[in-house]
């Protein structure tokens, strides 16, 4: 976990503050089993706290949040760009855009007119419940409205980490193999929804989707599957559906 992977400490940029030193993570340190447990426990610990106080504010505004994960190149955010033009007059979005370097996704989801925040998290692997919080500080949400939190690509860490949202989106590409719930089972276990992504290549690959969401099923039997193609938009309109309904749901 954190203890192991690699993030750094104090290098975690968000747009229009100060960079500031990260609670909890003391990476430069590799103590014995016993006491890297402990340690493990208490960040989450921490973690959790800060994801309660997110989510109190999110229920308190009638805001859904969805953290979207999946690992790099599995196509996150140009399906964002595309939901988020899908539901302009419809819904009030705004992102979270979590990354190790570069702004250009933020860049990307702004240029829709939807606002967004650039975390980069350096070295660090994936968004914790903290850097949200004050990432919140710097982005307008409206009552009643969506935040859509992009992840780092990552399928190990980011399942551990609640940021206060209402459910963990995993996109599963079809460039990818279909065996990924298996490999990363924590991830699609964590997740209330799979994006099967990328479909409209499905016959020039050899990726086997039933075999993918049998496998999702076998971590997690409650998952619910959605097909979807952000090129000929496959799947869209359920997935519309889908953020619309958990929208309603909170709302009301």
């Amino acid at each position: 976990m954190c203890t192991t992977c690699g993030c750094g400490q104090g290098e975690t940029k968000i747009e229009g503050q100060e960079q500031h030193d990260h609670d909890g993570h003391d990476h430069g340190y590799r103590p014995a089993h016993g006491r890297t447990v402990k340690l493990e426990q208490d960040i989450l610990a921490k973690n959790n706290a800060y994801a309660t106080q997110n989510r109190e504010r999110f229920a308190a505004q009638g805001i859904l949040a969805l953290n979207l994960v999946s690992s790099p190149g599995s196509g996150k955010t140009t399906l964002l760009v595309k939901t988020i033009e899908a539901l302009q007059g419809r819904q009030k979005l705004a992102v979270v855009e979590g990354d190790q370097q570069t702004s250009h996704d933020a860049e990307r989801i702004r240029a829709t007119g939807a606002p967004a925040v650039q975390i980069n998290t350096g070295k660090g692997c994936h968004l914790d419940a903290h850097m949200v919080g004050h990432a919140l500080e710097k982005l307008p949400l409206e009552k009643g409205g969506v935040l859509m939190i992009e992840n780092v690509g990552n399928l190990v860490c980011p399942a551990a980490f609640d940021l206060g949202e209402a459910g963990k989106v995993v996109i599963l590409s079809v460039t990818e193999g279909e065996d990924k719930p298996l490999k990363y089972p924590d991830m699609f276990r964590a997740a209330r929804l799979m994006l099967v992504n990328k479909c409209d290549l499905l016959p020039y690959l050899q990726f086997d989707v039933d075999k993918a969401i049998a496998y999702a099923r076998r971590v997690n039997p409650l998952i619910e599957v959605i097909r979807v193609s952000a090129t000929t938009g496959e799947g869209m309109a359920d997935w519309l559906a889908w953020i619309e309904k958990g929208a309603a749901a909170v709302r009301g």
